[in-house]
């Protein structure tokens, strides 16, 4: 198969969502967590919320991101 055919087919396969108010993609079954690491987000200091609906982090792991999923991520950032 040729890249420029092989280059179509992947974007054909990429979930489009919102991630913190701006479009996204990422590969079909991208779990948060794996969502979450691609970005260089740690998941132990953050909150995320899918669709207005926090996600409990048991879950980052097993949920995967969904065409039209809104993702929201607030990180914790310490200080005096």
């Amino acid at each position: 198969m040729d890249r420029s055919k092989l280059h179509s087919v992947i974007a054909l396969d990429m979930v489009e969502f919102e991630f913190n108010g701006t479009p996204h993609k990422s590969p079909p079954q991208t779990t948060v967590a794996g969502l979450l690491e691609s970005l260089g987000i740690e998941y132990r200091f953050c909150a995320v919320e899918v669709n207005e609906e926090i996600l409990p982090k048991a879950q980052y792991s097993i949920y995967e991101v969904k065409p039209g999923d809104r993702i929201e991520v607030v990180t914790l950032v310490g200080g005096g």
